[in-house]
């Protein structure tokens, strides 16, 4: 083989490992967008629902709930049902790019960025943090 057939070939096969990357990056946005977060609280009297986003997209409260606790309750379910989310983003990066990956690294970061799992929030108010959630 001359020089310039390795030469196709290499590109050829660079060719299609960008190709190959672009798809799974492609699969996982398309995977990531229809994802939901589902999260409850008071024995199923709340339940909150967001969007891959983060935001919500369905809420349900029983009848006998009212008052500022309910709303101190709703977004604590909020921030869990975010969290549930941020780990099944976590997945689906696994599952198609790696989370080795740069882009897997981004989308990982950006979600745990947004929405930290529940034990950190809790910590971050502990320590005096303030949040306008």
């Amino acid at each position: 083989m001359d020089g310039d057939g390795a030469a196709e070939d290499w590109l050829e096969s660079w060719a299609g490992g960008v190709s190959a990357r672009a798809a799974r990056a492609v699969e996982l946005s398309n995977r990531v967008a229809g994802l939901t977060g589902t999260a409850e609280a008071s024995g199923g009297k709340i339940e909150v629902t967001v969007g891959s986003a983060g935001q919500l997209r369905d809420l349900r409260l029983d009848d006998a709930s009212g008052g500022e606790e309910l709303a101190r309750r709703i977004m604590a379910v909020v921030r869990a049902a975010q969290a549930d989310l941020s780990v099944r983003v976590a997945h689906e990066v696994r599952a198609t790019v790696g989370e080795d990956t740069e882009t897997g690294r981004a989308v990982i970061g950006s979600f745990q960025t947004r929405f930290p799992p529940a034990d950190a929030q809790a910590a971050s108010q502990r320590n005096g943090a303030r949040h306008d959630w």
